[in-house]
């Protein structure tokens, strides 16, 4: 399970409608209502500046939340909305879904890359790029995978990691359905310069004799 699920804190509104949510919003606050599971829906109040920070973070209405509130259970909840001022574009008001261990969600699960040392290619100058440090998967909410591994074990300049090779964790599955690329060796830009040079004197000579 993922070893780290950010802490969303809370607290209970108190009154509903317009009026109370108007009321929020002075207080520097941002309302919202907590709904799903098994329990009725529960009107909350978070503080602007944290969930503006949470915002800018990126990535929020696909991240999984602890949401904390005085007075009753933490419990994993995922944004499904936020609504926002049509002229500032500031959160005016979010919906928080909660969700139980056996709900599958979407979220993005870190890749990280191993067995850099048995790779020929790096030993031999080339350049690993990530080009998807982070995959998008749909996992189980109580089995969460803190990452995926990618061993580069045998891989050479021009070789390619892609999603079908590498082995995700138990009951997770790609929300893409091609088979895309993760990872690349590419050779290093110097070597990368003077293939391309023999390219274009291979293409003058054949272009001359042609012409001759």
């Amino acid at each position: 399970m993922a070893g780290e699920i950010p802490d969303l804190h809370a607290e209970v509104r108190t009154g509903t409608g317009k009026g109370a949510a108007r009321l929020a919003r002075r207080n520097n606050l941002v309302p919202g209502i907590v709904f799903g599971g098994d329990a009725d829906p529960l009107p909350i109040n978070i503080p602007f500046n944290a969930l503006v920070k949470h915002l800018k973070a990126g990535r929020f209405k696909s991240t999984l939340f602890n949401l904390k509130v005085d007075g009753h259970d933490d419990v994993r909840v995922i944004c499904r909305d936020v609504q926002r001022d049509v002229v500032k574009d500031l959160p005016t008001h979010l919906d928080l879904m909660r969700l139980r261990r056996t709900s599958k969600i979407a979220l993005f699960i870190p890749v990280e890359f191993l067995n850099e040392e048995e790779a020929p290619g790096l030993k031999k100058g080339g350049v690993l790029t990530a080009v998807r440090p982070e995959v998008e998967l749909v996992v189980t909410a109580g089995d969460i995978p803190e990452k995926i591994t990618v061993d580069l074990t045998g891989l050479e300049i021009g070789d390619t990691v892609t999603i079908s090779s590498v082995t995700l964790p138990a009951g997770a599955k790609p929300t893409i359905d091609r088979d895309f690329v993760i990872a690349n060796i590419s050779a290093p830009s110097g070597l990368r310069a003077a293939d391309d040079a023999a390219e274009d004197d291979a293409a003058d000579a054949e272009e001359e004799t042609t012409e001759a």
